[in-house]
């Protein structure tokens, strides 16, 4: 049976919108390898901005997808963890790798690839 467009259209928006905004799939997969600081995260994503990484990390904090733990210690020591909620999303990274593996030329790859194509406008590298 089929499920009705407006509940299966609002969550499924709700969902490609959290995961889809900018950096925040990347962080997530980031934090799929373990607990991190902020500067693990952005040695990983150097493309990514620290008011970016703090606005994203905020974001996915207030959604439930990942724990902030302050541990009191000189300097402080702040570490990013994904919950229960955010591990649940391995499986859909993981499928979404797979497609931009297949899909999704690199950037400046051009017919040394083999197809001939070079990466357009917009788009970015797999990873």
């Amino acid at each position: 049976m089929r499920q009705s467009s407006a509940a299966f259209c609002s969550r499924f928006h709700e969902a490609i919108e959290l995961i889809g905004s900018r950096w925040a799939g990347t962080i997530v997969n980031s934090l799929l390898g373990g607990p991190a600081r902020y500067a693990e995260l952005k040695a990983a994503i150097p493309e990514i901005n620290d008011r970016m990484l703090s606005a994203r990390l905020k974001q996915l904090e207030s959604e439930g997808i990942l724990t902030r733990t302050v541990t009191p210690e000189t300097p402080v020591r702040v570490e990013y963890q994904l919950t229960e909620k955010g591990r649940a999303l391995e499986k859909a990274l993981r499928a979404v790798s797979t497609w931009a593996d297949q899909w999704i030329p690199v950037l400046g790859v051009g017919a040394a690839d083999g197809t001939g194509r070079k990466g357009g406008k917009g788009r970015r590298k797999s990873g």
